[in-house]
């Protein structure tokens, strides 16, 4: 998984479906090893470092964890447990986004009712700083 490629399988996007997000990690990239032990280093391993930093990620645990967890395991066990967990995880996000992305007028509200807060918020400021450079006519 990496958001700098240009593939579009190389990364979940927030408008991805629960069968797209599982298909994307299974078919993401890792060596014919098994699942490191705790505290193994992975420098030479990036894809997997990768693959395990999301889990821990979306787990709320840490790298090592995880690793125990799946120590000595092959992906197939490995990755199904991701797919299940990014989906359950991800399942409210891509809700909300498609139900924004079907209505638009409500990211327009949004959009306004964030633009009138933030000049609530800004115009005072610079009104004071007109005031203090000597910009202020008032």
């Amino acid at each position: 998984m990496s958001k700098s490629d240009p593939s579009d399988q190389s990364r979940i996007n927030l408008t991805d479906d629960a069968d797209t997000i599982a298909a994307k990690i299974r078919k993401s990239k890792t060596d014919m090893g098994v699942m490191p032990d705790p505290g193994e280093s992975l420098d030479d391993r990036p894809e997997v470092r990768n693959l395990i930093a999301i889990y821990a990620a979306l787990s709320d645990t840490t790298r090592d964890a995880v690793t125990a967890q799946f120590a000595g395991q092959g992906f197939g066990a490995f990755k199904p447990a991701l797919a299940d967990l990014a989906v359950a995880a991800l399942a409210p996000v891509t809700a909300e986004m498609r139900r924004l992305m079907e209505d638009p007028a409500e990211i327009d509200r949004v959009l306004r009712d964030g633009a009138e807060r933030a000049t609530a918020i800004a115009d005072p400021v610079v009104d004071e700083v007109k005031r203090i450079v000597g910009f202020w006519r008032g």
